[in-house]
C-alpha cells in the first residue's frame, strides 16, 4: 500500500499509529486492579515535561496499523480495553470503538482532552494538562478527573479543573512518579481536608508490571 493511501486510512481512523499493545492490570484511578488490554496510540503534542512515554510523541515512528487487526488481538485477552497514548484523540476514535463494541468489549480512554472527543466510550478518564487545556465538552462527559500533582500549585489547577466537570465525575489526585515521596504526603493531607478528592497511585509501578 502506498504511503499516501495509508495516511488517508489513518485520517479516517481505519488505521492508527500503534506504539504498543499489552495485557496487564489497570494501575490507576477508578478501575485499578482490573485486568485490561491496553492499546497505546502514537502521537502527542501536549508535551508534559514529566511524561514517562515520550517515545509515543512522534506518530511517524509508530507503524500505521489496521484497526481490525488491533481489535482481533484485543478480543483474545480481555473484555476491558483501555485506549491510551500519546494523545489518542489526535485521531478519529469512532471506527475503533465501533469495532470494539461489535465484539461487546468495554471501551475506556485515557486522554488529556486537548482534542475533540470522538468514539463511543464506557469510561472516560480525563487527565488535563496546563500547557494544552481540555476541549470544553469533554468535561461534561468525563467519568473521572485525574490530575497529576508535581508541586503544590497543581492543587490549585486541580480545583479549577474540577469546577468544570459534571456532578458525577470522580476526582483523583495522583503524585507524579519522580517526586512521589515529596508530594504524596501533601496530597494525603489535601484529600483529608477536601474529601471530595481521592488519592490515585500508580500501583502498576509498585507491582513492577507494565
Amino acid at each position: 500500500m502506498e504511503k499516501k493511501e495509508t495516511m488517508a486510512l489513518v485520517d479516517q481512523g481505519l488505521y492508527l499509529p500503534l506504539m504498543e499493545e499489552f495485557y496487564t492490570i489497570q494501575g490507576e484511578g477508578y478501575h485499578k486492579g482490573t485486568a485490561a488490554y491496553f492499546i497505546r496510540v502514537g502521537g502527542c503534542d501536549v508535551g508534559c515535561h514529566w511524561c514517562d512515554v515520550k517515545e509515543s510523541w512522534n506518530a511517524d515512528t509508530h507503524p500505521p496499523t489496521d484497526i481490525e487487526r488491533i481489535v482481533e488481538q484485543a478480543a483474545k485477552h480481555s473484555d476491558t480495553i483501555v485506549v491510551t497514548g500519546g494523545e489518542p484523540l489526535m485521531w478519529d476514535m469512532a471506527p475503533l470503538t465501533r469495532a470494539l463494541k461489535k465484539r461487546n468489549l468495554k471501551t475506556h480512554i485515557e486522554t488529556s482532552g486537548a482534542y475533540e472527543l470522538t468514539g463511543e466510550w464506557d469510561w472516560i478518564c480525563l487527565s488535563p494538562k496546563k500547557n494544552k487545556l481540555p476541549f470544553g465538552p469533554v468535561y461534561e462527559q468525563a467519568h473521572e478527573l485525574k490530575v497529576i500533582v508535581y508541586n503544590k500549585h497543581d492543587l490549585i489547577f486541580a480545583e479549577e479543573q474540577a469546577a468544570k466537570t459534571n456532578a458525577h465525575c470522580i476526582l483523583y489526585l495522583q503524585p507524579e512518579w519522580s517526586v512521589r515521596e515529596k508530594v504524596t504526603p501533601m496530597i494525603v493531607d489535601y484529600v483529608m481536608r477536601h474529601p471530595k478528592w481521592k488519592v490515585s497511585l500508580q500501583t502498576h509501578k509498585y507491582l513492577n508490571i507494565p
